[in-house]
């Protein structure tokens, strides 16, 4: 098979998939090494293909499934013991989390992709935070950030805004 089948397959594969494929997977599926995965990621986010890279492997944003079409940012500030409960507000509400965005004074903008959709989710990520003893983004920016969440509904966003605005997080 050559690059450009591989690369179709690819994103047959991200497109059927229902959860995040990591380079590995993808290699040991395809016969290739990780890093022939990794560089064809990058080719096919050249050719504009949505490709997100989250901490559990790869996904194709926006994917043409009828599925959670509206998208809200909220501003919010907490504490780091706070970070668990607020992701808890987002998803137990039954929205998404896409990522993490901070205004740094001297970076600009600096976004990550987090794709967090379940309590499971928000404990693994958590769990990576508190185990790797890394510090969050937020904290660059006095612990103000943003998050672009997204749901079936401008209901289900309508209660996120408010329970983040109950536990006193959304600036």
């Amino acid at each position: 098979m050559d690059g450009e089948q591989r690369r179709t397959l690819i994103v047959e594969l991200l497109n059927t998939e229902t959860e995040p494929l990591s380079g590995t997977a993808l290699a040991r599926r395809l016969g290739v090494s990780r890093q022939v995965i990794v560089q064809d990621i990058a080719l096919l986010r050249a050719t504009n293909k949505n490709i997100l890279s989250t901490n559990k492997g790869y996904i194709i944003y926006g994917k043409q499934d009828g599925n959670l079409t509206c998208k809200r940012v909220f501003a919010v500030k907490h504490t780091d013991e706070e970070m668990r409960e607020e992701l808890y507000c987002i998803v137990d509400a039954g929205a998404k989390v896409l990522d993490v965005i901070i205004e740094h004074d001297v970076y600009g903008q600096i976004a990550v992709d987090l794709f967090i959709n379940s309590r499971r989710d928000v404990d693994e990520f958590m769990d990576r935070i508190l185990g790797d003893q890394v510090k969050p983004l937020k904290e660059l920016t006095g612990d103000v950030h943003f998050h672009t969440v997204e749901a079936e509904r401008e209901e289900i966003l309508d209660l996120v805004e408010a329970k983040l605005k109950e536990k006193q997080y959304l600036i």
